[in-house]
């Protein structure tokens, strides 16, 4: 029969090893997860960010075709005065605009901007955040700003539609 030696010392040296490794193997899990976490905030941010860049093409989207349906076309005069009824806010620039309607008797525009500035319109979307500009120099050129502001973001987000009306 064999005997196996044991060499002296060398259970004291591999006491507490497996405790060791589970805890790294514990740290490595961890870090994982909290990764995967971060990645997951990350995901909602953009997710919640794409939400409102695409409620903002909508509505300016949906004024843009109220003016469209709207406009006067029986002659150069009449369709100037029908897109000048949609001015909004024409003064100002960088999402801090004023001057309110031109044309304070425009309901399809009054209507367009409560929408916008609603409890379920753009979070944090006021007012004197939406532009509506005509230029009939520039071939009836009608330009859209839609602007909002998150309660996480630093500054006011746009975006702005130019389309020509003829």
């Amino acid at each position: 029969m064999r005997r196996i030696l044991k060499q002296p010392g060398l259970s004291h040296r591999q006491k507490g090893v497996m405790l060791l490794e589970a805890l790294i193997g514990l740290m490595i899990f961890s870090i994982g997860i909290l990764a995967m976490v971060g990645m997951q905030a990350a995901a909602f941010s953009a997710a919640a960010d794409a939400k409102y860049r695409a409620d903002a093409a909508a509505y300016a989207t949906d004024i843009i075709s109220k003016i469209w349906m709207s406009v006067d076309r029986s002659s150069d005069a009449a369709t100037i005065a029908s897109l000048n009824s949609f001015q909004y806010n024409i003064t100002g620039a960088d999402c801090a605009f004023s001057g309110g309607a031109v044309d304070g008797t425009n309901a399809k525009l009054t209507g367009w901007v409560n929408a916008v500035t609603s409890s379920t319109g753009l979070l944090g979307a006021t007012a004197a955040m939406q532009q509506i500009t005509v230029s009939a120099a520039d071939r009836n050129r009608v330009t859209v700003t839609v602007c909002w502001q998150a309660p996480q973001d630093l500054a006011s987000r746009k975006h702005q539609v130019i389309t020509y009306v003829y």
